[in-house]
């Protein structure tokens, strides 16, 4: 139910009308400021960003930010002194200014607090994206958060409704939205190439066992050693939410997860902390299953320790046609039970490569970043704010993708039983 009233604020000199509805779900009441759906804001001619975090992925980032004509990199935080050090190092060789520096527990937050800043890129572990988001929005910048997002569904909440209350971007950094393939399939189901999908499949297939100790800290394994569900969601369904068009015409209803027993997560475990010493909880492989409003599916899995190739599935199954990336791109049309031939598949995908690959391909692999796709996740972003133009994720995107981590594990530890996946838009 809705229940709606209208509200004249003061906020300082400024005098701004919002509406204001109370929410009644079930038994939990909130209070919420008008949607964030569509936001856009004041274009920005010069976007100053701060990077907190430069460990595995935020060196890359500001290598990256360097090549974008519109961006500065003018903040560099990290708990430790070596990787700021390292970063400005990045910036001299590439003659750029250096940045101001914040270094300690708590540096982040003096950065958040900088006057001179448009956008904070948020690299850090997991647990801190959704406190150093909120705190980002609470300080009148817009954020950009690696993923996930949030780790449970209270921090989804808490970065919904900061973004809500304070007007500010919060964007998920999800770079396999912008990949050539999804974004190419992406044009093809908005033209109606595959008629009405009706499942999708995705996740995040990749053997990580001796990535532990080379790249990974402590955090994300006792992360995983201490919880079930999937813990690393959004690779996999964030392009198929985009497919699906979530909370844009429909939205995801519930989900049922399982997982498999722990056998190479516990061998991981015992390798790196001695045997009996960490109880390793998270399963193997773990598999969800959602339905959408519009009765819709997805299945989404998780599988990270285990001998196998990479891959985020991305299958398309279309009343007109099906469509699948790995092992090797593959479409099947109408009534045919064959794959397409490879110069088929070649003429189509050149036929509805995405306008942005078509624009940005080349200095996208020159740039780098996972083929290319994490500098053209950071031109978009940088391009939106730049333009005044909603971004192309917004916090509900980010909300709802993330959410998966806490709800996939109440289903299991439920015994797989359903579990409602919160309306992040309220409704909207």
């Amino acid at each position: 139910m809705w229940f709606a009233t209208a509200n004249i604020q003061k906020n300082g000199d400024n005098h701004c009308r919002r509406a204001l509805a109370i929410v009644i779900n079930f038994s939990e009441i909130r209070i919420m400021e008008s949607s964030v759906l569509r936001l856009a804001r004041k274009p920005i001619e010069n976007v100053r960003v701060g990077f907190i975090g430069l460990g595995m992925r935020g060196p890359g980032a500001v290598e990256r930010f360097i090549s974008l004509e519109h961006a500065t990199v003018a903040a560099l935080c990290d708990l430790y002194p070596g990787p700021v050090a390292d970063a400005q190092k990045i910036l001299s060789s590439h003659g750029c200014a250096p940045a101001k520096e914040f270094v300690g527990p708590d540096a982040w937050k003096r950065l958040c607090e900088l006057p001179d800043l448009d956008l904070v890129y948020v690299a850090a572990p997991w647990q801190l994206h959704a406190a150093m988001g909120v705190y980002a929005m609470e300080c009148g910048k817009n954020v950009a958060l690696e993923v996930p997002a949030a780790t449970t569904v209270e921090e989804c909440w808490a970065l919904v409704d900061t973004a809500e209350r304070t007007r500010m971007h919060c964007m998920m950094l999800e770079n396999s939205c912008y990949d050539s393939f999804e974004m190419t399939c992406l044009r093809m189901a908005r033209e109606g190439v595959f008629g009405d999908i009706v499942h999708v499949e995705g996740g995040y297939c990749h053997n990580l066992s001796t990535y532990w100790d080379k790249y990974r800290d402590d955090w994300s394994m006792r992360f995983s050693a201490e919880h079930h569900g999937d813990v690393y969601p959004t690779h996999g369904i964030g392009p198929l939410c985009q497919l699906l068009d979530i909370h844009r015409g429909d939205k995801l209803s519930y989900l049922v997860s399982m997982d498999s027993a722990a056998i190479a997560g516990q061998a991981a475990a015992d390798s790196r902390y001695g045997a009996g010493n960490v109880s390793f909880s998270n399963g193997d492989i773990t598999s969800t299953l959602i339905r959408t409003a519009r009765g819709r599916s997805i299945l989404l899995q998780h599988s990270v320790m285990t001998p196998q190739p990479y891959s985020r599935l991305y299958r398309i199954y279309g009343t007109g046609g099906y469509a699948n990336k790995y092992p090797v791109p593959g479409f099947v049309f109408d009534s045919g039970k064959e794959y397409m031939p490879e110069e088929e598949v070649s003429a189509l995908l050149k036929r509805y490569k995405h306008p942005v690959w078509q624009e940005l391909e080349e200095k996208a692999l020159t740039v780098g970043g996972h083929n290319g796709i994490d500098y053209i996740m950071d031109y978009r972003l940088v391009e939106c704010l730049h333009k005044g133009l909603p971004l192309d994720m917004d916090v509900y995107d980010a909300a709802e993708w993330s959410s998966i981590v806490e709800l996939s594990e109440k289903s299991i530890l439920g015994g797989s039983v359903p579990v409602q996946v919160p309306d992040f838009t309220r409704g909207r």
